[in-house]
């Protein structure tokens, strides 16, 4: 251990006073007694294990030390699911609508990132040992991925990063917002590294779509998106819940057979991640129904025209409201999200209708939304044009409808509180009503 902790220090210019004030930080990687026993962490780190080119990853030295490396170079022409990568050259114009101030959107000023980590959070004992990035360049899209064979090895790889950050303007991630970019910086100020700052204007499409698929998929992980819109279907993939324990099975057998399906989930995520810029790229030139295929749920419909709408693109959100209107598969969630968005502009006729629709009986089983359309009843007719008879009509209707979900789904503070208001609208409204006759 001392050994390895010497060349760390060699590589990081660290005295051994400093050496000692940096034991804490380091002993929180969970993986640094792994190394100790894989033989490639041994002197002769520069012979590399046979097994790493079988998939095409070499070692590269840099002025900062040596880490492994993985290049792949993509043709525009290739496919990842329905979309060729060629196509982000003429939908990331689109992208501008994130951050409009800023002009343009050059497709070779795009970076994308994707980490494999030791753990979860941003916290000092999460590692990324595998950073996996993509551009265009010309005509080819790169695919560049670099992975550390044991801790010392993490300042030379972040410093790669940083020279390739410098070169990019905008950063498209996967919840990188919250996730991936910390992590890269926290580990940057971590290392010591000096002169890496970079302020990317990013592209985190983790947003957008849980905007537009929060209800009509089962799931807004990437993996289930490009699947379920993408068309990208993956076989024998390695889940990314398993690149850590794979990781740590390579540091105690200094196998990296199993590191090559790591490499392959991660080099589809960036694939993934491109083509779903791609698809968001067109959505926000107005695309629907010419480049992209969807949505053809009532719910997705209304979903997308309210983020279209959000992002400024008013006229293409009111063709998917109405179309959404004509579906026969308008949920109430659909139908109040509409009316919800009437209201707040004023138009209460419209705003009505939907509610009244959301309240159907062949609507039945659509539990809190039904709910919710009759309170909204309720409070229209009691303060808007004050008839408390319909009012109250309603509100008794949405305490039928809470009472049955509340035998049937789990009796929490949140359910008690919702059937105490209903139960306070209806005794408030008798009052109302008593008064008036009398």
């Amino acid at each position: 251990m001392s050994n390895l902790r010497s060349r760390m220090n060699r590589l990081r210019g660290l005295s051994q006073e400093e050496d000692q004030l940096n034991v804490e930080v380091m002993t929180e990687s969970s993986f640094i007694e792994d190394v100790v026993d894989n033989p490639e962490v041994q002197e002769n780190t520069e012979v590399l294990h046979p097994a790493w080119s079988t998939f095409g990853v070499e070692l590269k030295m840099t002025e900062e030390g040596s880490f492994l490396f993985r290049k792949r170079i993509f043709q525009l022409s290739h496919f990842h699911g329905t979309h060729q990568l060629g196509e982000l050259k003429e939908a990331v114009s689109g992208l501008k609508a994130f951050h409009s101030g800023a002009g343009e959107v050059d497709v070779e000023q795009v970076l994308y990132l994707d980490l494999e980590t030791t753990g979860l959070g941003v916290g000092a004992g999460n590692v990324p040992f595998m950073i996996g990035i993509a551009y265009q360049e010309g005509e080819t899209f790169v695919v560049e991925q670099m992975l550390i064979r044991h801790p010392a090895e993490e300042f030379a790889m972040l410093n790669e990063l940083a020279r390739k950050l410098r070169n990019y303007t905008y950063l498209a991630t996967y919840n990188g917002k919250t996730f991936d970019w910390p992590l890269v910086q926290n580990r940057i100020i971590m290392n010591g590294i000096r002169g890496a700052n970079w302020t990317p204007l990013h592209l985190d499409f983790l947003h957008p779509s849980r905007s537009l698929w929060r209800n009509t998929l089962a799931s807004c992980k990437l993996s289930h998106i490009e699947e379920e819109r993408l068309g990208i279907k993956r076989d024998g993939d390695v889940p990314g819940s398993l690149a850590p324990q794979l990781y740590f099975q390579y540091l105690a057998e200094g196998n990296p057979a199993p590191l090559e399906g790591v490499f392959l989930h991660n080099e589809s995520d960036l694939l993934s991640l491109t083509c779903l810029s791609i698809r968001f790229g067109f959505l926000l030139q107005e695309q629907i129904f010419k480049r992209i295929p969807y949505p053809e749920e009532a719910e997705e419909l209304v979903r997308t025209g309210l983020w279209l709408e959000k992002m400024g693109y008013r006229s293409l959100a009111d063709t998917l409201f109405e179309r959404s209107l004509l579906s026969e598969s308008a949920l109430p969630s659909a139908l109040n999200l509409l009316a919800a968005r009437d209201k707040k502009a004023g138009n209460w006729e419209r705003a009505v209708l939907l509610w009244q629709k959301a309240v159907k009986p062949t609507n039945h089983l659509a539990g809190s939304d039904i709910h919710d359309a009759y309170i909204e009843l309720a409070m229209y007719y009691e303060h808007r044009v004050k008839m408390i008879d319909v009012a109250l009509s309603y509100a008794v209707q949405a305490l039928d409808r809470s009472e049955q979900s509340f035998m049937y789904q789990r009796r929490d503070s949140k359910r008690r509180v919702e059937l105490d208001g209903i139960h306070n609208r209806i005794a408030r409204l008798r009052r109302k009503l008593e008064a008036k006759t009398n």
